[in-house]
Order: structure tokens, then sequence, then C-alpha cells
């Protein structure tokens, strides 16, 4: 968990964070993400969150700044600072591209404007099919919106101005202050960008938040496009996401006991009837492992055979099968020959 705060942020991890360090090597961006909240959401904070006490609602039309760019900012610092090395920054970087291309089925009905009011009507509360339904995605989704303002700021200036420059002028303002937020509106964001370079950043900005411009394909204008492969990238297994995760192949995570954790709407899991809640209890009549599984769609690649999978629904127990033949599919990020590299220059420690 972590708890923003001004002076002092409140952070906590699992256990073993330190004694394993080399295991989990960049496996979190928690300690940067706080941190750079002292200056983005307390200091500067939107000005529908400063409110004269605490009987007076928030309002969070601007989390996509206040998280999304935090959530930026907290997987660039782990690069920079080292504390996360550079090949698993784009790794966690893939995961989130992965998820706006091709598991947020949810976009088609939902803006990322409107997840800001997740922190008022849901209260963090579980949701099921969360692909389609959404939650909170203003905080990921925000990123790679951020990461294209960066990507456009570098190209248009030939490198010279870059997101680095927002920061320091919009949210250092002030040096030293901090007894008194000073709050700020969508007009002030714009005006902030435009003084870095002139752009028609409100219309850049609205078309993504909105829904009518998509963003995750802003990962190409940094040089670099999301690949599948076959094998988990480095830091889903540092984190360790990776047992149970065939979210981009069946379309369906499970814990490790079995149960769905999630399943994606319209996937192949989903169109076979396979919902959140149930519990794979055996594969092609084998006891349920995750290995098990994997192992059975590599098996069906490029054959006609389904998957045969015995779920228990409630109290009942049932035979599924599963049609797909395309094999284990895992996110990560390569380089578009050609293009000028901006990821690199964006994760690499300032000079």
């Amino acid at each position: 968990n972590g708890l923003e705060h001004q002076r002092s942020s409140e952070n906590g991890q699992e256990l073993g964070y330190f004694s394993e360090w080399n295991e989990k090597d960049g496996s979190d961006d928690l300690l940067p993400h706080e941190m750079t909240h002292s200056w983005n959401g307390k200091y500067r904070r939107p000005a529908d969150q400063v409110v004269p006490n605490l009987n007076t609602p928030l309002q969070d039309s601007l989390l996509w700044v206040y998280e999304g760019q935090t959530q930026y900012w907290g997987n660039v610092i782990a690069a920079r600072s080292g504390l996360r090395p550079m090949d698993r920054s784009r790794d966690v970087l893939a995961s989130v591209v992965a998820t706006y291309q091709d598991n947020r089925p949810g976009l088609a009905w939902r803006n990322v404007l409107d997840t800001t009011n997740d922190p008022i009507i849901s209260a963090r509360r579980p949701k099921p099919y969360r692909n389609y339904q959404m939650s909170e995605d203003y905080y990921s989704a925000g990123q790679l919106i951020w990461l294209g303002v960066d990507a456009l700021i570098r190209q248009e200036t030939g490198g010279r101005k870059s997101l680095d420059d927002f920061a320091r002028a919009f949210f250092g303002i002030n040096d030293g202050q901090w007894q008194q937020p000073a709050p700020y509106t969508f007009d002030d964001v714009v005006a902030a960008l435009n003084a870095v370079h002139p752009h028609d950043w409100k219309a850049y900005l609205s078309d993504r938040i909105e829904g009518r411009v998509p963003f995750a394909n802003s990962i190409e204008s940094t040089g670099w496009r999301l690949v599948y492969k076959d094998e988990a990238n480095a830091a889903a297994k540092a984190a360790k996401r990776v047992d149970g995760d065939f979210t981009y192949s069946l379309g369906l995570s499970l814990n490790k006991d079995g149960k769905v954790t999630d399943t994606r709407w319209d996937s192949p899991a989903f169109d076979a009837g396979i919902g959140t809640g149930m519990t794979v209890v055996a594969v092609n009549d084998l006891e349920y492992s995750s290995k098990v599984l994997a192992d059975a769609v590599k098996a069906a690649k490029g054959t006609q055979g389904p998957i045969r999978l015995l779920v228990k629904d409630f109290n009942r127990y049932r035979s599924i099968d599963i049609r797909y033949h395309e094999g284990l599919r895992y996110p990560a990020l390569e380089r578009i020959a050609g293009k000028p590299d901006y990821l690199s220059a964006i994760l690499n420690p300032r000079r």
C-alpha cells in the first residue's frame, strides 16, 4: 500500500521486499510514485480537490493528471534512479500498453475521464469483468497519455524539450512552500504545456481522456511497439505475475488454486462460458496447475482440438471446451527500425 503525503508518505511492501531483492529486482515503483505525489497531487492539487473542510466532498475530474502523470513518473524515476533496471521498466510499460490495446474492451463504451468518478461511486470494491466495466483506469491510461505528450514534445523540438520541462515549471513553483496547496485547473495544465512547446494541447488531451482518439498507440511515437512472445517478460516474473496469467491467450487469469479472478470480455474463455469466480479443477483430465494449463495451451497450438477443462461453478461441475490454437502470448516491446528512440531518452538518467 502507499498513502501519499506532502512531506512523508506511508509506504508498505510485502515481506521479503529487501531480503528477496535480487529475485524481485525492479518489480515495484511504489516509492518513486509516492514521492512524486509530494509535488503532483499534494502541493499542486486539482482545484476540485481543494475543499474548505472534511464535510465537503472531493471531485476528481483531474485524476488523470494527479494519478496518471504520477504513474508515468513512477516508472520513469524508478528507471532513472536505478531502482528498476532499464529492461524491466520497458517490460512494465509493455504490460500497460497491452492492457489498453487488447484488454480494455470497456473503452468502447466508457472513457478515461469517466473513470475519475470511480473513487466516489465504487470505493474500490472488486468488479467482475473489470476489463469491460473498467475501474480507476485514469492511473495507467493516464500514464500512456502522458507518455504520448512527452514523445510529442521531444519529437517536435528535436529533443530540446520534454515533459521534464513541464514538470519543473508546473510543479516546481514556490520552491520550499508547503503550507498551502497550489490548485490548478485543466486550462492551467494546457497553458503550462503551451509554455513549454506550443501545440493544440487542449484538443490533444480532451480527445484522449474523452475517448475520441486512441492513446495506447502512443508507445509507437517513442520508437517502440507492442509484440507478443511465448514467454513472460522479466518484470512479470519478478513480480510473480506469470502463474495463472493467460490474459492474452485464453483470456483469463487464475489464482494458485485455479479460481478464475478475471475473464477478458469476448475472449476464447469468455465465449466458452467461463466467468469470474469459477474454479478450474482439471485440464485435459489432469489436475489443474498453472503449468498443466500452460502445457495444454502449448500443445494445442496449430491443432484443431479444444482444450478441455473441468470447472466447478458454485456446487456444480461441468466440462467446458475452449477452442484456442495460437499458443501462449505475453506482452513485450521491440524497437521500430528507423524511428528515433525517445523511450530510452525518457528512461535514461539525466546528465
